[in-house]
């Protein structure tokens, strides 16, 4: 279990992010149009897993808008956006956005948060995901994690990006 804090208050995931070297494990994710993606459909790419608990807050939209920012810059790279929100709602702020160079994913029916260990298990915010980044290698090891401290902060982007390179 991860202790957290939410406005200073603590909070828990059920686990701890993925070890540095370590293979990561297969997902189940829905794209806005219902579409199912999993690990396989990002072969051979370098991997930003930006996790947090709702698009619909202002630090998750930030994290999203920044690394799509930072995305562009970057090949052989996919920043895959992963959020218990639905998809209709991911798909209306990435066109609202403009944000075309991330993969905006749900897990509102998979089990991705369990298995990345990043679902909150207390607080009002029982059961959506922690603020988390995990960055993998093109053969999808693990190179890179941050549990973010507070979920009110941002991740560290620089450093998430820095270990792609």
């Amino acid at each position: 279990m991860s202790t957290i804090t939410l406005k200073g208050n603590e909070v828990h995931t059920i686990g701890s992010l993925p070890s540095i070297g370590t293979t990561i494990r297969d997902f189940a994710l829905v794209d806005s149009a219902l579409n199912v993606k999993v690990l396989s459909d990002f072969d051979g790419k370098k991997k930003v897993f930006n996790i947090f608990p709702s698009i619909d807050t202002g630090v998750c939209a930030a994290s999203a808008r920044k690394f799509n920012e930072e995305a562009s810059k970057l090949e052989n790279t996919v920043v895959i956006n992963v959020s218990k929100d639905l998809p209709f709602a991911l798909g209306r702020f990435c066109a609202a956005e403009d944000l075309d160079n991330v993969e905006t994913l749900s897990d509102f029916r998979g089990s991705f948060g369990d298995d990345y260990e990043v679902t909150i298990t207390d607080s009002p915010m029982k059961g959506l995901l922690s603020r988390a980044v995990i960055v993998t290698d093109a053969d999808n090891k693990v190179v890179y994690t941050e549990q973010v401290s507070e979920i009110a902060n941002e991740p560290d982007y620089e450093a998430a990006i820095s270990a792609l390179k």
